[in-house]
């Protein structure tokens, strides 16, 4: 009943995964963080046991209902892919995930209540120390591509994750198989070489941790392969063959804003703080603040003037014109 009740509210996949310490992932979070990876996202650092075992975040949980909701839009994903324009990441161009996954989680969790009585929980959307890729593999929503994210065979990863964790028991969904096979296209497409190995991604250096997460100046040795991005980045999931597959997503709160799209650098180096913030209300873009979008802004505007740029083509290789 809850599944059914999840897919009505429009999450496109939901599975059940029984609450228990990740232990297979302890010893490589340690070293992932011991070995700087989390660059100066100190907050990483932070609440490890609870990290690892959800019942440190609600007491007596059971269990962890992983659900997804895509946002995909095939039209954007070919035009932005060929566009000579700087680029947000296709996530953050509708409305904040944030808000839209956890109103209805929190429906999901009355409903839930209302078919197994009382029940004490929690809901979460990439705001607590919940390792959401590994609660969504463990429950069968999907696997974990060699680009750390975690991929669909019908959605690709073109998807929001959210969780609940409960004190309620349900029927356990099992894993499935990992379908990446020997592709190794998000690896050889990284401008930054942030896909150090397959399944393992140094967050200091990638795009989206430049753009987003990082408050000081973009180091020198990474801004040309920048490219065009002044927000997050696409690239190891553009060239995901599985990507190219991907079901529409059905949620167009989601969807990319008219005026968040296909505009020239003149718009974005005159961008203001007035206009920044009529433009990303309620959006995820805020995370980065006004001054780091116009750090990015700079960056890119400098690369789409250089005669020497990198370009991804659809086979996933780096290559310059």
């Amino acid at each position: 009943m809850v599944r059914n009740e999840a897919e009505r509210l429009g999450f496109d996949a939901v599975g059940f995964a029984r609450a228990r310490r990740l232990e297979e992932h302890e010893s490589q979070l340690e070293q992932w963080l011991r070995e700087g990876r989390h660059g100066s996202m100190q907050w990483m650092e932070n609440h490890f046991d609870k990290r690892m075992d959800p019942r440190k975040l609600v007491p007596g949980a059971q269990s962890v209902v992983s659900v997804m909701m895509s946002y995909h839009q095939p039209e954007l994903a070919g035009r932005q892919l060929r566009s000579e324009k700087p680029k947000i990441s296709k996530y953050a161009m509708g409305e904040d995930y944030h808000l839209v996954l956890k109103e209805k989680l929190f429906e999901l969790f009355a409903f839930t209540e209302s078919v197994v009585g009382r029940v004490e929980g929690r809901v979460f959307v990439d705001t607590a120390p919940v390792m959401d890729k590994a609660w969504a593999v463990e429950s069968g929503v999907g696997w974990l591509g060699k680009h750390t994210n975690v991929l669909n065979r019908e959605w690709g990863s073109w998807f929001f994750l959210g969780e609940m964790i409960l004190d309620a028991e349900f029927d356990y969904d099992n894993p499935v198989a990992d379908h990446c096979g020997s592709c190794t296209r998000c690896i050889e497409a990284c401008p930054t070489d942030a896909i150090y190995e397959p399944y393992k991604v140094d967050g200091s250096k990638c795009i989206s941790y430049f753009t987003i997460e990082l408050r000081d100046e973009i180091p020198e040795e990474y801004q040309h392969q920048m490219g065009e991005w002044i927000f997050g980045c696409d690239i190891c999931q553009d060239v995901c063959p599985w990507n190219r597959k991907a079901r529409r997503g059905s949620e167009e709160r989601l969807f990319a804003r008219p005026e968040s799209a296909d505009r020239d650098i003149d718009y974005w180096e005159e961008l203001d703080l007035q206009e920044y913030r009529k433009l990303f209300r309620r959006s995820a873009v805020k995370r980065a603040k006004f001054e780091g979008m116009k750090r990015n802004i700079r960056v890119a505007g400098a690369n789409l003037r250089s005669t020497e740029r990198t370009w991804i083509n659809v086979a996933g290789k780096k290559k310059h014109p």
